[in-house]
């Protein structure tokens, strides 16, 4: 999960596998694989770096597990 902010400063967690594409009208807008949009304060390059950081924690011990 990621943290994000909603324009009216409420932070909260979304799935960001269920991210379906981000735009910048100019606000931050993520549109969810289930059709829904979510408007947020975050930059789309800080966001890109959010999800990074969440894939590398949970792939960071795979070939532990694999091997």
């Amino acid at each position: 999960m990621i943290k994000v902010t909603r324009l009216n400063g409420k932070e909260y967690y979304i799935n960001p596998d269920l991210i379906e594409f981000i735009e910048s009208t100019p606000d931050t807008v993520m549109t969810m694989t289930t059709g829904k949009k979510v408007v947020v304060v975050e930059e789309i390059e800080d966001i890109i770096c959010s999800i990074i950081d969440f894939k590398r924690k949970i792939y960071a011990n795979l070939e532990d597990i694999v091997n």
